[in-house]
């Protein structure tokens, strides 16, 4: 390979789709960013969208990538992709689409009929994890499509995530990463691989094996492209496209982070900690890790649902001055909200957030909401923006602590990547809420990074992930934890944040018994 070789890695995420042009030393060199319409409603709390339409838009992040770099198709020497997670999609025996993506972002639910059968129903009643279960069984996308729509269900041939829909398109080939499985489907998140035969999951969905794709581990080949492919990415030759990961987990390869001492936490819609680890650690009982971008390695994952969406919320309901003054001065808007957040004091005077506002299935349950208290008359708009960010903040730590008990391994670095990176404000408060320095990889596209180190990899352009990640990572900006801070967050975390959940827990459930929500 010439030394001047590229990567193009496709990251669709959930509000853009992203070609990006890296080197073989994690230089960012061409980005051609297409935002997306992130889901359709055709009913209340649905999330769709037309499988088709990520492939037209991924199209046209190509054709922006090539209006805007100097660097050429020719010098392309592999092609990667990332995406969303949990997102899936049913073709029939031709490969065309026979419904809307169903969105991770989806809050429909499938009928639950009775008690697993055969003896894993015993085994879930005596352990106690019928609930669990069946929360996983309602969450289940395909069973919602077979009970609602079974003349659909009876056409699917093809159930992929949209990792392998893309590949699909892209090659031609039914195939997936093992590094993509994170949904609801069989799959075995210890051996990396389908569930077997005698595996419960098999029980709880009417997926059939071979509906499934063939699953490649991260750094293998998973086709090349077609000629209609070559085409829509302005490539002028086929070429391999190796299997990377989901978003989540390249973004935790882009940052660095291929030990479990290191934290990697992403600032997303979905807002996550993560360590990478050669064994099997689950980080809340009976929630398995995650796969890794690094082949053989898990993903040691706490979740906040919603995440930096809450942010976006905040600044679509709270922040159309910000938003309208951003415009007038041609800034961007979130450096008029960073402005809030350090015109407030740490502890917004009071004001704790609990960041629940999606329910979740162990910790927090399903009957989980989100709560805001300490509430007075000095409290303004910027108080609640601040008071967001810390309590993402303090639920992070709350994870990282599960993780370094379940994994007896201390967390000494943070890495922080995604959107709600981008903040100053929102760093320097992370690092004094966990007393650690908080560091920033030096290239805000971590998980299109890390799809292109398991494409360097594969390549060939690197011989080890050992030696791709030191050559193409790097961190940025550091903030450093201030001591008075650091003592006040630790008070309010230990003393108050953490006790939030179990005083309001029975309050939830009323809630939840009396009106019906969370559902």
């Amino acid at each position: 390979m010439p030394a001047d070789s590229l990567i193009l890695a496709i990251d669709n995420g959930t509000q853009s789709v992203r070609a990006l042009l890296f080197d073989t030393r994690g230089n960012l060199v061409g980005k051609g960013k297409q935002e997306i319409e992130p889901y359709f409603s055709r009913e209340p709390g649905w999330a769709e969208q037309h499988p088709d339409y990520f492939w037209e838009q991924l199209g046209e992040a190509c054709k922006l990538l090539w209006n805007s770099t100097e660097a050429t198709p020719d010098q392309v020497a592999g092609v990667t992709v990332t995406t969303q997670r949990g997102t899936v999609i049913n073709l029939d025996e031709n490969g065309q689409p026979l419904r809307p993506a169903i969105i991770w972002l989806d809050q429909r639910h499938a009928r639950v009929d009775g008690p697993v059968k055969g003896p894993w129903g015993w085994l879930f009643k005596l352990a106690r994890l019928e609930d669990t279960i069946n929360r996983f069984r309602e969450k289940t996308q395909a069973n919602w499509v077979a009970q609602n729509e079974p003349e659909i269900w009876a056409k699917t041939r093809h159930f992929l995530l949209l990792s392998g829909y893309l590949t699909y398109r892209l090659t031609g080939e039914f195939r997936d990463s093992t590094g993509s499985q994170v949904g609801y489907l069989p799959f075995d998140y210890k051996k990396h691989r389908w569930a077997g035969q005698r595996d419960f999951k098999w029980q709880t969905m009417p997926v059939e094996r071979s509906m499934l794709p063939e699953l490649v581990a991260p750094g293998k080949t998973l086709g090349h492209l077609t000629d209609e492919a070559c085409r829509h990415l302005g490539l002028q030759k086929s070429l391999p496209v190796i299997a990377a990961a989901s978003d989540k987990a390249c973004e935790i390869l882009g940052s660095g982070g291929l030990t479990p001492d290191i934290g990697c936490m992403s600032y997303g819609t979905t807002a996550t900690i993560n360590t990478t680890s050669k064994r099997y650690v689950e980080p809340i009982r009976l929630m398995p890790p995650y796969p890794s971008a690094l082949p053989g390695h898990y993903s040691t994952e706490v979740m906040i649902y919603r995440g930096f969406w809450m942010v976006s919320w905040f600044k679509r309901e709270f922040g159309l001055r910000e938003r309208k003054i951003a415009e007038e001065r041609g800034i961007e808007p979130e450096a008029l909200f960073d402005e809030l957040v350090k015109a407030v004091p740490p502890g917004s005077m009071g004001l704790m957030l609990q960041p629940y506002w999606s329910p979740g299935v162990r910790q927090p349950g399903p009957e989980a909401k989100g709560s805001i208290i300490g509430f007075g008359d000095v409290h303004t708009r910027s108080h609640i923006y601040r008071a967001i960010l810390e309590g993402l903040a303090y639920a992070l730590r709350e994870g990282k602590e599960k993780i370094e008990k379940r994994s007896g391994v201390k967390i000494r670095k943070l890495r922080v990547a995604g959107g709600g990176s981008q903040s100053d404000a929102a760093m320097q408060l992370t690092a004094d809420v966990f007393g650690l320095p908080a560091e920033r990889p030096h290239t805000f596209e971590t998980s299109g990074l890390g799809a292109a180190i398991d494409a360097a990899v594969g390549l060939g352009l690197h011989p080890d992930f050992d030696t791709a990640v030191t050559n193409m990572t790097r961190v940025g900006d550091v903030f450093h934890p201030n001591e008075e801070t650091r003592a006040l967050y630790q008070r309010l975390y230990s003393e108050v944040y953490l006790r939030m959940y179990p005083q309001l827990q029975p309050l939830y459930r009323k809630i939840r018994e009396i009106t019906g929500y969370p559902r």
